[in-house]
């Protein structure tokens, strides 16, 4: 525990290092491995910001850049104090640079320092810190656009409240990280700056104490303090250079919710082979007069901790994949099928199934990072609690028979529908208000039909900040998966299911199961009247009630579908808020007149009643109902007919062969304190 709390505290007791650096003279050996120390650091921060995948996997970027530039600044600081008062040397680690660069010629050696420094300064910092300015406003502006797409996956069901909540914060962390770096790159710009002054001191500075002590002529004066002013210089501005690039190569990525501390070592460590990389290149140094001693022991610090970490990392991802054994191949199909029970096993039907092209495994594949499986498991946990049924196992597989980019979903074995999605693109909607000007390939939204468009990753930024809904192909399937599921909700409920139901309802209300079941109403009724409150989309989580009333109502009523009117009438609660809007619903209403002409049409048997109707006085009712229909969706999204109790369920049937979708409530369906708005009337 005491050495979790020092490694704890670690960056904050070489933050204080940085700042005696400043003050307290160094001998020439720690200022070598200090120097050493800053070059090994910068090429770690270079390195793992072109391995990171996302920015928030290195969020502590822009306080590290803060860092890094004051440690170099504290080494201008000892390394000039030590130039100045030790007649020009200030460590091998200068030395060998300022010799190695310049040659014998001050000239060279300056033109190459200044060199470096505009092309820091000019090139690099410069792009970096317009990117960042740029990065900064645009994350600012797509925020509200990112926001909405969040609202849309949450509302849909596609993710919880916990998912929700953390990419709002993952939104948030991404705009504070922008807005750190359009700063942080500042540090970077003033850096360059004052390496330039530091050397026209070191250099000014280093001829006026010569002379002053009489250290030889001028000629050998100037050789002195040039190089080791110029391989000062060259060991500031190497690190300066590859942060500088480090920056470049982040500055358009987001943040982290750990203290400074704990990031930087959690986001190293998560890497391990870059501290591989590193240690393996710093040892290179010795071949132009490194020391030694200094650069091998960091490189083997860098070696046995980076070695450590990956094959611990490898054991857990080992761990992870081995599953259970594997039973012996089946050599010969043939004799596999010579037992009647793998016969049988063909004959099993899948409930639901998904079969993709081979350009959409990914997606599919966990192993590949594909997130398929988990987004199936949300969604069967979001439709239980919205529709009390649990959705069947969804069975995925790759089919040859499909283009590489398309995907069939299954129902009971049949195709119900087909779709297209590019596994590097994004589904754009384009704003309701707004222009449609970001160019893509055009297509259809598959689960709701409104017209999109694929766009590519780099046009993502361009259309959040636009204000287009952007969904990804993940989401895209799950989408219309879901909406083909409460679709055919009706269908998947097996009396099997049905069993689940009631056994789960006994662990906490045994007595109304068997009271109701079998006595009252057998389950063959039961699973009739689910199958018809799902099919027009209506919950069934509530079975104590459903149970309740089946057992006032089963003995006396035998028709299942006025069994079913029954119990919609007791769950009307669940059907208003389901149905309703703010309190409010707008619906079209149904001619007396048309109501009395049904309901004298109405022919009852023992076992039901149907309508009879001749064909004309259809046509004339779906003539007139397709014209409110089409008045009402200029007004509402969703429409609704309002009926008398008596004739809804008529009226119902008559319409699913034109309009199954259309919602058709009756006024016991609707509890008293919603406000009815009636946008019209159905009349022949």
């Amino acid at each position: 525990m005491k050495r979790m709390k020092l490694l704890n505290n670690f960056i904050a007791v070489f933050v204080l290092l940085i700042v005696t650096l400043l003050i307290v003279p160094l001998g020439t050996q720690v200022l070598d491995f200090m120097f050493i120390l800053n070059l090994a650091l910068s090429l770690i921060i270079l390195l793992t910001t072109m391995y990171i995948k996302e920015p928030l996997e290195f969020s502590i970027f822009p306080s590290l850049l803060l860092i890094t530039t004051l440690f170099r600044l504290g080494l201008n600081v000892s390394s000039t104090r030590s130039i100045l008062t030790r007649e020009g040397y200030a460590g091998e680690v200068i030395a060998t640079f300022g010799h190695f660069v310049i040659q014998d010629n001050v000239a060279v050696g300056l033109v190459v320092f200044l060199i470096i420094v505009l092309v820091q300064f000019i090139v690099i910092t410069k792009g970096a810190e317009r990117v960042a300015e740029v990065s900064a406003r645009f994350t600012l502006d797509a925020m509200p656009g990112k926001q909405m797409a969040i609202d849309a996956d949450l509302s849909s069901g596609l993710i919880d409240e916990a998912q929700a909540r953390e990419r709002r914060s993952k939104i948030q962390r991404e705009a504070d990280f922008f807005g750190s770096m359009d700063g942080a790159s500042k540090f970077v710009k003033g850096d360059a700056i004052i390496s330039i002054v530091v050397t026209f001191v070191n250099l000014i500075g280093g001829l006026v104490v010569g002379l002053l002590n009489g250290q030889g002529d001028i000629g050998t004066i100037v050789s002195i303090y040039s190089t080791s002013t110029v391989g000062d210089g060259l060991m500031s501005q190497i690190p300066a250079l590859l942060i500088s690039v480090a920056t470049g190569m982040i500055v358009t990525r987001s943040a982290s919710d750990g203290d400074l501390n704990t990031d930087v070592i959690k986001q190293f460590t998560s890497q391990p082979l870059v501290l591989v990389i590193a240690g393996a290149a710093l040892p290179l140094l010795c071949l132009i007069g490194f020391p030694v001693p200094q650069v091998l022991l960091l490189s083997a610090l860098l070696l046995v901790g980076g070695t450590l970490l990956l094959r611990k990392s490898r054991a857990a991802v080992a761990a992870l994949d081995q599953g259970p054994p594997v039973t012996e191949e089946v050599t010969s199909e043939v004799s596999f099928y010579k037992n009647l029970d793998n016969v049988y096993g063909l004959l099993n039907v899948d409930p639901i199934g998904v079969e993709v092209g081979y350009s959409l495994l990914p997606l599919v594949d966990q192993s590949s990072g594909g997130n398929f499986l988990d987004r199936i498991v949300m969604l069967r946990k979001q439709f239980a609690d919205e529709m009390g049924m649990v959705i069947p196992s969804v069975r995925l597989k790759d089919s040859s028979q499909l283009n590489p980019n398309q995907y069939e979903i299954k129902l009971k074995g049949e195709r119900v529908a087909v779709g297209e999605v590019l596994i590097d693109h994004y589904l754009a909607l384009a704003p309701a208000d707004g222009p449609d000007n970001i160019e893509g390939i055009e297509t259809v939204e598959p689960a709701f039909g409104m017209p999109a468009k694929w766009i590519s990753e780099d046009k993502k930024l361009r259309a959040e900040v636009a204000g287009y809904v952007l969904i990804d192909p993940t989401s895209v399937i799950i989408t219309h998966l879901s909406e083909l599921i409460r679709k055919h909700a009706w269908e998947l409920l097996t009396r099997q299911e049905v069993k689940r139901i009631l056994d789960n309802l006994k662990k906490t209300n045994d007595t109304i199961v068997d009271d109701t079941i079998p006595s009252s109403v057998s389950l063959n009724e039961l699973h009739k009247v689910l199958r018809g409150l799902l099919r027009e989309d209506i919950p069934i989580g509530d079975m104590e009630t459903i149970l309740e009333t089946l057992s006032d109502y089963a003995p006396s009523v035998k028709d299942s579908d006025m069994l079913t009117e029954y119990v919609r009438q007791a769950l009307r609660r669940t059907i208003t808020r389901r149905f309703s809007e703010a309190g409010q619903m707008k619906v079209l209403s149904v001619d007396g007149g048309l109501e009395n002409l049904i309901l004298n049409n109405v022919k009852k048997l023992d076992g039901g009643a149907y309508l009879s109707l001749e064909p004309n006085t259809i046509q004339k009712i779906i003539a007139a109902t397709t014209d409110k229909l089409t008045q009402m969706k200029k007004l509402v999204q969703t429409p609704i007919i309002l009926t008398s109790p008596v004739v809804r369920v008529y009226f119902k049937k008559l319409l699913d062969q034109f309009y199954p979708d259309v919602t058709v409530l009756s006024f016991n369906d609707i509890d008293s304190n919603v406000q009815i708005q009636s946008l019209g009337m159905i009349e022949i």
